[in-house]
């Protein structure tokens, strides 16, 4: 499904990393124990070192699990925001029109290209504003 995120799955919108929790004991060489909130209950407790950071205190960094609304199944959804852009790919038969979107909790060097018209059938609120802004057209070139 398009759009709901989880945990563990890498995607170009996962996030890397959620905290900062506090490590409450050391549990052999490599593993540690975190302190989770309760919305993360059904998480274990223990993680290896490898899947830790240490946290930097950059504040603009550190996602809040309250701001995304972590659901039961342990995913989130992400919610456009904003179209930046708007480019037309020629292709040899057709044109292919997509939409620069940032989406919510995002930098906007974080943005992602995705389908016009896949966007204007799920989030039409998007492009009632009327202006898209556009950059012109980008060619694609084949050879055979």
């Amino acid at each position: 499904m398009k759009g709901v995120m989880r945990f563990g799955k890498k995607g170009k919108l996962s996030p890397r990393y959620i905290g900062p929790y506090r490590i409450s004991k050391r549990i052999g060489n490599v593993a540690y124990e975190l302190k989770l909130p309760q919305e993360l209950a059904v998480v274990h407790l223990v993680f290896h070192f490898s899947m830790l950071k240490k946290c930097m205190g950059d504040p603009s960094l550190i996602i809040l699990t309250e701001d995304i609304s972590i659901k039961d199944t342990l995913s989130y959804e992400e919610i456009p925001v904003q179209i930046l852009d708007r480019q037309v790919c020629k292709l040899r038969t057709k044109e292919v029109a997509s939409v620069k979107v940032l989406w919510r909790n995002q930098f906007v060097e974080e943005a992602t290209s995705e389908a016009e018209e896949d966007m204007k059938m799920t989030y039409p609120h998007l492009f009632e504003t009327g202006e898209i802004p556009n950059q012109g057209t980008n060619s694609l070139l084949s050879t055979l």
